[in-house]
């Protein structure tokens, strides 16, 4: 059979070995491929694997072979997957490999902005030495209000992190969950986004990327928040409206954000509409890292040949994700 995968960046050694183990013939593609590159290389494809690569209809038409596309990851939203289904080709994600990865990674970047930890670095590691003055007062979690958007496995995993490890209080905003269901997770349901982001101290985004939750953070949104409040975001870039969020980092709308996903990736220092971030003392830039870990590679590299192995052999593709867009069977 004959493989793409896509985002040859991101090093996955197990899955490119086995698959050519197996016999089959494996092209690796870059990550900054364009449209007319990718529609060509799709010919004679018959399985694809991709992470970050838009998968549109157009791509999806040039290859008239295609069986199977693996989103080696979560969010799905690259992919036209109406086109995909329209043609009979099986579109799976890999979405429970990183669940308590992401969370910790959010957490971890909750803390340091908590306690300053990166300008305190960075001042130590050029003159030396601090002292206890304003400028680095940090905040406690303990007694804190901690807000999730997006309360499913990652949401949820946080949110215990807080509360149980933090002593933090724990809120959260979820359309798709019931106060039982929160309440199991130890998490106080607010069924308004607003209410909730007012009295929170730190906020977590977790929610899936559609048209519905596009832009969710905005101007309104930001404006409701204490200024002291901190923003975590390790979901999408394009849930925050990233300009207005600028603004507010600029302003001191709200005191800082900790963001591992934008909306154009990768960020740079020159052209960038973000490039702003990179001198700000209240915002840490993670290059959307924060599932990458041993262990969760280890996990998304096994699931990866498992889907894989399903495609090839012509077998039902087992689909982990509630993700309603991914439930639709190809015709």
């Amino acid at each position: 059979m004959k493989i793409i995968r896509c985002d040859c960046e991101l090093e996955t050694p197990h899955i490119d070995r086995t698959l050519r183990d197996w016999g089959h013939e494996l092209t690796l593609m870059p990550e900054n491929i364009n449209e007319d590159e990718l529609c060509l290389a799709m010919a004679e494809c018959e399985l694809l694997l991709m992470c970050y690569t838009p998968i549109t209809s157009r791509v999806i038409v040039s290859a008239p072979r295609l069986r199977g596309i693996v989103k080696y990851g979560v969010g799905v939203d690259a992919i036209d997957i109406p086109s995909a289904h329209e043609r009979g080709i099986a579109v799976v994600n890999i979405p429970t490999y990183a669940e308590e990865t992401v969370a910790e990674g959010a957490f971890a970047m909750l803390i340091a902005l908590a306690k300053k930890l990166m300008p305190l670095q960075k001042m130590l590691c050029t003159e030396g030495w601090a002292w206890p003055t304003a400028r680095w007062l940090g905040y406690d979690i303990a007694g804190k209000t901690v807000g999730i958007v997006g309360c499913g496995r990652i949401g949820s995993s946080m949110a215990r992190m807080a509360g149980a490890g933090f002593r933090a209080r724990v809120v959260g905003y979820d359309p798709n969950k019931n106060f039982r269901e929160m309440q199991a997770l130890g998490i106080e349901l607010y069924d308004n986004l607003h209410a909730m982001l007012a009295i929170c101290d730190f906020v977590s985004l977790h929610v899936v990327l559609s048209d519905s939750t596009r832009h969710l953070i905005g101007a309104e949104e930001l404006a409701v928040m204490k200024s002291t409040a901190i923003l975590i975001n390790t979901a999408r870039g394009a849930l925050v409206d990233e300009n207005t969020l600028l603004h507010a980092l600029q302003e001191g709308i709200i005191a800082g954000a900790g963001l591992d996903v934008f909306s154009q990736e990768p960020l740079n220092q020159k052209s960038h509409p973000l490039r702003a971030l990179y001198s700000m003392e209240n915002v840490i830039l993670m290059p959307h890292f924060t599932f990458y870990t041993k262990e969760a590679m280890d996990r998304l590299e096994a699931e990866t040949l498992e889907r894989c192995k399903e495609i090839i052999e012509g077998r039902p593709v087992t689909i982990r994700s509630t993700d309603p867009r991914l439930q639709g069977d190809p015709v």
